[in-house]
C-alpha cells in the first residue's frame, strides 16, 4: 500500500532528523536495493521492523530528492539512487586507482632510491600538479610539495603527458604555450620540443635535465587506466650530478613501473 502526500508533523521533522532516522534510510534504500521488485509500505515496515509511521515520513523526504518514488501502490527506487549509486562506484575506482598508484611509487621508491611523484595534467591543459610524493632517504634529494605545479613542456612529467596524448592534442598545446626559459638548458623552442615530446613518446618514457629546475633530472612515463585513459606521470626526479651515469637506468625502472601500475589498473597495451 502506498503513501498519500500529507502534512509533516513537528514529530515527523524531529524523527527524520535523529540519528536512528540516518540508519533507516540506509535500510530503506538497502531493503530496495535488494528486493526483486518494489515494496509496500507494510513490507518496509515488517522488513525493517519498523513502526510505519516512522517510515512514512522518511520515505517522503527520499521521494522528494528522488532517491525513491513510488510504483503502483508500492516503492522503487528512483534516479536519485542510481546517480548516486554512480558517484560512489567512480569514488570506489578512484581510491583504488589512487591506493595502487601509491603502491607502485613505493616499490619504484625502493628500488631507485630517489624522490618519486605522482603528477596529474590540470584543467588548463598547460600545466601539471604533483599530487603525490614519496621522498628520497637520501641527504640531498629533490624536495617539492604537494600541489605544486609546472610547465608541461619543461618538466618530465609534462613531456610524458604530451607524448601520450595524440598529435592533434600536441599541435594545439604547441599553438597556445608561450615557454620561458627556467635554466640555461630550457627547451623553448617549439620545433625542438616537438623533436623532444617525439623520442619521449617513441621510448615510452621522457627524461628531462636541468630543464625545469638547475640541478634536477626528472625520468617519467605515463600511467593508464583500464580504459586507456591517461591518468597522469609516475616521475623520478633527483640532482643531476649523482644520475650521470643511472640515465638509463632509471628510463628502465620508470618505464617498467608505469606499465605495472596501469596493468594492475585493467590497462592492455594495443598488440
Amino acid at each position: 500500500m502506498g503513501l498519500s502526500p500529507g502534512t509533516r508533523t513537528p514529530t515527523d521533522e524531529r524523527g527524520s532528523q535523529s540519528p536512528q532516522s540516518v540508519t533507516r534510510v540506509i535500510r530503506i534504500l538497502e531493503a530496495l536495493c535488494t528486493s526483486p521488485g518494489p515494496m509496500s509500505l507494510a513490507d518496509l515496515a515488517r522488513t525493517l521492523s519498523a513502526p510505519k509511521s516512522s517510515l512514512a515520513a522518511l520515505l517522503r523526504g527520499l521521494a522528494e530528492e528522488g532517491f525513491v518514488m513510488a510504483a503502483d501502490g508500492a516503492w522503487q527506487l528512483g534516479p536519485g539512487a542510481f546517480g548516486l549509486s554512480s558517484a560512489l562506484l567512480e569514488a570506489r575506482r578512484r581510491l583504488q586507482s589512487s591506493d595502487l598508484v601509491r603502491e607502485g611509487m613505493r616499490r619504484l621508491a625502493e628500488r631507485c632510491g630517489e624522490t618519486v611523484l605522482f603528477g596529474v595534467g590540470d584543467e588548463d591543459g598547460e600545466t601539471l600538479t604533483y599530487v603525490d610524493v614519496i621522498e628520497s632517504q637520501k641527504t640531498v634529494r629533490f624536495i617539492v610539495p604537494v600541489g605544486d605545479r609546472r610547465p608541461l613542456y619543461s618538466t618530465a612529467g609534462g613531456r610524458a603527458l604530451l607524448a601520450a596524448g595524440s598529435e592533434a592534442d600536441l599541435r594545439r598545446y604547441l599553438e597556445r604555450v608561450k615557454p620561458e626559459a627556467f635554466t640555461t638548458e630550457t627547451l623553448t623552442g617549439k620545433r625542438a620540443l616537438v623533436e623532444a615530446i617525439a623520442t619521449a613518446r617513441a621510448a615510452g618514457v621522457a627524461q628531462t635535465i636541468d630543464q625545469a629546475s638547475e640541478g634536477v633530472t626528472g625520468t617519467a612515463a605515463a600511467i593508464r587506466d583500464a580504459a586507456g585513459t591517461v591518468l597522469g606521470a609516475l616521475i623520478v626526479a633527483a640532482p643531476s650530478l649523482r644520475l650521470q651515469d643511472r640515465l638509463h637506468e632509471l628510463e628502465r625502472l620508470v618505464r617498467d613501473e608505469a606499465a605495472t601500475i596501469s596493468r594492475s589498473l585493467g590497462y592492455r597495451a594495443p598488440a
